[in-house]
């Protein structure tokens, strides 16, 4: 599920400063999107975003194949700021948020891809109580000292497209498009100084 399910580890640019292999980074979910999109009849192509999104990213900047990540998605923070339609998609029609509120995305690979600042991630992708393979395409925005929160911070952006009947929630198909577009984009922030930052509040 998933402008911009990402998630996923890094490669290091060029310029970025050197950090430790192995580093874990915790999301910023005020930075963080998964974004979906889907095909209505054929005439418009709506998105639904969701609102609640925490996970880890485990970044080797050395060696970006040895990354990982895992992320949850409360399935009932979904928006699509169309409070009806929003109610329809928590139904037992699509989500069935009462009886799964949860959604994740757990890497089992991750390979680097045709440029450095790309990587794809592979794993476990978990909705509507469902497990079904999903790949990630992925690019490494930026690696670097976050300039507010002085504290190392990666990001990248993320897309993968899914059929929504494999995860038992093909209502409506083909009208409304089995099809969906998973778009996400992601900040993470070293996590000691994210777990720091959170005691302040």
């Amino acid at each position: 599920m998933i402008r911009r399910f990402a998630l996923a580890a890094a490669v290091a640019l060029a310029s970025a400063p050197a950090f430790a292999a192995g580093t874990a980074y915790t999301l910023d979910p005020g930075h963080t999107q998964v974004v979906l999109q889907w095909n209505h009849f054929g005439f418009s192509n709506p998105e639904a975003q969701f609102g609640k999104i925490e996970g880890t990213v485990e970044f080797d900047q050395a060696d970006p194949t040895k990354s990982s990540v895992n992320v949850k998605i409360d399935t009932a923070s979904i928006n699509s700021n169309v409070a009806k339609f929003d109610e329809h998609l928590k139904s037992a029609d699509f989500f069935d948020v009462a009886k799964y509120p949860e959604a994740t995305f757990k890497s089992t690979k991750v390979e680097k891809g045709a440029a450095p600042d790309q990587l794809k991630v592979s794993g476990d992708l978990t909705i509507h109580g469902v497990t079904k393979p999903a790949t990630l395409d992925v690019k490494v925005n930026k690696v670097g000292e976050h300039p507010m929160r002085k504290a190392p911070a990666v990001g990248f952006d993320a897309k993968t497209t899914i059929k929504r009947s494999d995860f038992g929630i093909g209502k409506y198909a083909p009208n409304v498009s089995d099809e969906v577009g998973i778009n996400i984009t992601v900040e993470a922030i070293e996590a000691k100084a994210y777990a720091e930052s959170q005691k302040k509040k």
